[in-house]
């Protein structure tokens, strides 16, 4: 076998779902309300943050446990790189969040809350309804990813040292939408279960995210630079956004037709666009996989 060959058998991603080493590093320097000055955006995206550690090892663990029975050989290879790309999602994020620890806001709450009630669920579901689930908090990365990568202009206000996570996570989420899907078809295929756990993934996705993001406001408060702020205030800054915010529940409710499938709507102009977008910041990095 030649070197090339070697190294081609070797890999984890794919052409399509490449596995990138990003090796962020977060210091100090960035600011403790990062999104325009604003807590309230700022803690959003933080409080997302703070469950996409453990969120990602859980998604990994549901496809995990369909990996061996997968007939196509074609997503056994995308599965591989589904994970290499969600082991490098959580690592990432990690480092964001070990950062924002640092500066007083707890995401180290989130995490272990996040631990302890994906391992309560783990204890209570089948493989069939975990599975699910992850093919429903799939559809909402992906609906926010792409919604980033259709309008970069969302985070024209974060933080330079930060763009680039948020750039990279979202290009990747869109191209592997499809991964968790298409093993929940091939293995399960359940109508039922599908649709009804997008619902209850709907209503605990969005009671939690509320409460992370109110916990951390509070905790902010305490926080240098807090700025004083009414409600309006605080709302205007998602307000202005609410046309292109708008654009979710279109495509939020496709996925309860029976013939939905993620791949279609087709994405790759946007993943090109954010590709372009994060090599401004990191080079060829951003084109480099393994």
């Amino acid at each position: 076998m030649t070197a090339a060959a070697h190294q081609n058998a070797n890999r984890i991603g794919t052409d399509a779902i490449p596995v990138r080493h990003m090796d962020f590093e977060f210091d100090d320097s960035v600011p403790t309300f990062w999104f325009a000055g604003d807590p309230l955006r700022t803690m959003i995206l933080t409080a997302l943050s703070g469950t996409f550690p453990e969120g990602e090892r859980m998604f990994m663990r549901s496809v995990r446990h369909y990996q061996k029975a997968i007939k196509d050989p074609e997503l056994q290879k995308q599965v591989k790189a589904f994970i290499g790309q969600e082991a490098h999602h959580g690592k990432e994020h990690q480092t964001f969040n070990d950062m924002m620890t640092r500066k007083g806001i707890p995401v180290d709450f989130i995490d272990r809350y996040t631990k302890e009630g994906l391992k309560r669920i783990e204890k209570f579901y089948s493989p069939q309804r975990l599975l699910a689930k992850t093919c429903a908090l799939e559809h909402f990365t992906a609906l926010f990813a792409e919604l980033l990568l259709a309008h970069p202009e969302l985070i024209d206000e974060v933080d330079d040292q930060l763009k680039p996570l948020w750039i990279w996570h979202a290009i990747e989420e869109s191209e592997h939408k499809a991964v968790a899907y298409d093993v929940f078809q091939e293995q399960v295929d359940s109508y039922w279960i599908r649709v009804s756990e997008m619902a209850v993934t709907t209503i605990m996705f969005s009671f939690f995210s509320t409460l992370h993001t109110a916990q951390l406001l509070q905790a902010a408060k305490q926080q240098p630079g807090q700025r004083r702020m009414g409600v309006g205030q605080r709302l205007k800054g998602l307000w202005q956004h609410r046309d292109v915010l708008a654009e979710l529940g279109k495509h939020y409710l496709a996925y309860y037709k029976p013939d939905f499938h993620p791949s279609q709507k087709d994405s790759r102009a946007l993943r090109d666009k954010g590709l372009e977008m994060l090599s401004r910041y990191v080079g060829d990095k951003a084109y480099l996989s393994v």
